[in-house]
């Protein structure tokens, strides 16, 4: 079984070109699925093979993963993984038929994003020291997440060559290699004109070993700043303007669309601007405005509540 799964995480590197962390997640969840199936089956992990594994067997698995508490959404993701490996074994002739075509899918509860209002944005992006070069470089990041909309791991990848800010532009590289030009405003420009003028060069130079580093956003060493990094600057922030909510990199993403469409942005608009593939994507986002504007109504029209 390790030698399909070997090919199949190259194939997916390959040709189907996805990031590095998908390919692990779907590593993880193939390895978890295997250690089940090798005990189920009393046979060595190295013995099992994919003809082993029925649409009967797998339902044991996902039963077992009921039982251990993990949330529908993560059972959902494990069985999409098995499900996207069949269908390779099955494509490339490893099996006969594809079981796992047999496996429904559980139920997933719809939750709508969170986000921040207007002025909780405002609160939290501008609430960095900028006299130092830390805060000027977090300032210059929170400004570019929530005025682009980008996802973390877009951010982190961002190279110096990406940004037209005389255009008022950068150059996103998406999911699945999607390149795509977003707009950010002055603001997030101005911050960005700072940041490399007055901290990235001050940042670089704490560099152990020096070396080209195009990176735009650094951490206090002189490296590319993690996804790890970035989320616990928010928090940070978080913490200092009391923001008494969960927020991550993602709610910024999420306040974005938000604030767009409570604008009157079309939706095909925002779909473009997020980089999302299918506008199914983008339309929870009209869930949320229409549960804000509900709120808005209940607060106040005179016959709304009693």
């Amino acid at each position: 079984m390790y030698g399909h799964i070997d090919n199949f995480l190259v194939y997916l590197k390959v040709e189907k070109n996805a990031s590095p962390r998908t390919v692990d997640s779907y590593q993880k969840d193939l390895f978890h699925g295997l250690d089940f199936f090798s005990s189920l089956l009393k046979k060595d992990d190295q013995a099992v093979t994919p003809s082993d594994i029925d649409h009967l067997r797998f339902r044991h698995y996902l039963a077992s993963l009921r039982e251990a508490g993990l949330a529908r959404t993560t059972i959902a993701r494990r069985l999409a993984a098995w499900r996207s490996f069949y269908r390779y074994l099955f494509r490339e002739k490893v099996v006969q038929e594809n079981q796992m075509a047999k496996v429904m899918s559980p139920k997933l509860e719809k939750r709508l994003p969170r986000f921040l209002y207007e002025e909780e944005v405002e609160l939290l992006v501008e609430s960095p020291d900028v006299s130092h070069p830390l805060g000027r470089r977090d300032r210059a990041l929170l400004e570019t997440l929530y005025a682009g909309g980008l996802r973390v791991n877009e951010l982190v990848m961002l190279d110096l060559w990406d940004l037209d800010l005389g255009a008022g532009y950068v150059r996103v590289m998406g999911k699945r290699a999607r390149e795509r030009l977003v707009p950010v405003g002055s603001r997030a420009v101005e911050a960005l004109r700072k940041y490399l003028a007055q901290a990235r060069p001050r940042l670089l130079a704490n560099a152990p070993i020096k070396k080209v580093n195009n990176a735009v956003f650094l951490n206090r060493w002189g490296e590319r700043l993690s996804s790890r990094g970035i989320r616990k600057i928010i928090n940070k922030y978080i913490d200092k303007v009391s923001l008494d909510r969960k927020v991550s990199p993602h709610t910024l993403r999420h306040s974005f669309a938000t604030h767009l469409l409570n604008a009157g942005a079309d939706l095909r608009s925002v779909q473009e601007l997020l980089g999302h593939a299918s506008l199914s994507s983008t339309q929870i986002y009209t869930h949320v405005t229409g549960e804000r504007l509900k709120q808005v109504y209940r607060k106040a029209h005179p016959r709304a509540e009693e």
